[in-house]
């Protein structure tokens, strides 16, 4: 409570210097005072590298449901766009016409199994006359051969049958997976399976799919760069087991984690980017087969960086800067209301350096080189303190979501009458 108090001391000192800085330089005599701005500490941590990758949806499995009997369709049996189990029956083809081709083959193979037995029956009796030279060794011969012919004859006719039989069955179409239905190609009555495989319909197995990510090979390398330099490391569980979220078109997150199944060794020539594939779980059917998502993937991680908020760096085509802090002595602040005494409290000047930017983590970048731990950054203030062009700064601690310094300032010299102007809600000048 006691440092609470001398901050706020000293931002509404700050407050009223500024005001009286700001007359005095309207009137032509002074520099103006020195400003609160916000700063942060710099502070070494690990720090994940996440990659936001392009994917799109795909049905782990597809089956293109065709006609392999010709014939007219009798029967559709499901619902356009349900689910539909393995060895669920779709389509009824006429079986007449396959029936009676079953039994013209069950009767062929009647008669060669006759055949063959009236063969058998004369090599036997011709066996005993032919030792007693009874007959010629050539009647014989034509005995043995008739019955070898009759009994791949009976051979031929049980291939026949059984053809017959895959012909019956395939009148009755089935789904070979479990998946979703689509609509059904053609109508009852029409002729299908005449001369080619007429499509019928396609099922897909959405649950679970794949999200095919696309990746550009130069980030590839240069992850595989850092991890052989040992400037990073492996994320915990990077590699096939690695886990996978995604994210909708609108930044709203998927709810069930996917395992990264591999990467493409290829790289396409076309666009120069690999390919990895992800398995995700679908059990309510959110995600579709043809639907674009991002995959957020863990890939390494940074043992040494420096997490800075994105509005405290300023990038342009010549590089990355920020600005920091460094240690001035001390400023006298006027004192405030009737009573009160003047404050010495302590400054800093700014300083602009060139960072090394990693990449994005959340609302911060990733700071590489050029800043070190314990610098003070600044991150609040920039616009006020560059039109009053104060010489030195006041540092204040800063924390995501509180209000701007400037802000904080004016509702507590407001409180006093002693709001600063020209100055918006965000600490920039109006």
């Amino acid at each position: 409570m006691v440092v609470k108090g001398i901050v706020t001391s000293v931002a509404l000192a700050a407050v009223a210097a500024c005001q009286q800085g700001g007359q005095q330089q309207a009137a032509g005599g002074g520099t103006p005072p020195a400003l609160p701005v916000g700063v942060i500490q710099a502070q070494v941590s690990p720090v994940g590298l996440s990659q936001n990758l392009p994917g799109r949806v795909e049905a782990s499995r597809v089956a293109e449901i065709r006609a392999r009997a010709a014939g007219i369709l009798e029967k559709r049996l499901f619902k356009e766009g349900s689910d539909v189990k393995a060895g669920q029956v779709l389509f009824q083809i006429d079986p007449a016409p396959l029936r009676a081709a079953y039994n013209s083959a069950q009767a062929a193979l009647v008669r060669a199994q006759t055949a063959e037995k009236l063969a058998a029956q004369k090599v036997a009796r011709y066996t005993p006359l032919m030792k007693a030279n009874a007959i010629s060794k050539l009647d014989y011969d034509n005995a043995v051969s008739a019955q070898r012919q009759a009994a791949a004859d009976i051979a031929v006719a049980r291939a026949n049958l059984k053809t017959a039989q895959i012909n019956l069955s395939y009148a009755t179409v089935t789904s070979p997976i479990s998946g979703r239905i689509g609509r059904a190609l053609v109508t009852e009555g029409a002729l299908v399976g005449q001369g080619a495989a007429t499509p019928l319909a396609t099922v897909q197995q959405i649950d679970p799919v794949y999200v095919n990510i696309t990746q550009p090979a130069s980030a590839v390398m240069k992850l595989r760069q850092g991890l052989a330099s040992g400037k990073l490391k492996a994320a915990e569980g990077h590699g096939e087991s690695a886990s996978v979220r995604i994210q909708f078109d609108d930044g709203t997150e998927y709810p069930h984690k996917g395992a990264l199944l591999f990467t493409d060794l290829t790289v396409d020539e076309s666009t120069g980017q690999v390919t990895l594939r992800a398995e995700v779980p679908n059990p309510d059917g959110t995600l579709l087969p043809g639907m674009y998502v991002r995959a957020v993937l863990d890939q390494a991680a940074i043992p040494d960086a420096i997490l800075v908020p994105q509005q405290a760096v300023t990038r342009t085509a010549q590089g990355d800067t920020l600005t920091i802090l460094e240690p001035a002595g001390t400023v006298t602040m006027p004192p405030q209301g009737p009573n009160g005494k003047p404050q010495e409290v302590p400054a800093a000047t700014r300083k602009q350096v060139p960072v090394q930017i990693s990449g994005a983590h959340g609302a911060n970048w990733v700071v590489v080189g050029g800043l070190k731990a314990g610098d003070q950054v600044m991150v609040d203030g920039f616009q006020l303190v560059e039109m009053l062009r104060v010489p030195k700064v006041i540092p204040v601690p800063w924390k995501p979501g509180q209000p701007p310094v400037s802000q904080q300032q004016a509702a507590q010299g407001g409180a006093q009458g002693q709001q600063p102007q020209g100055a918006d809600q965000h600490g920039n000048s109006k």
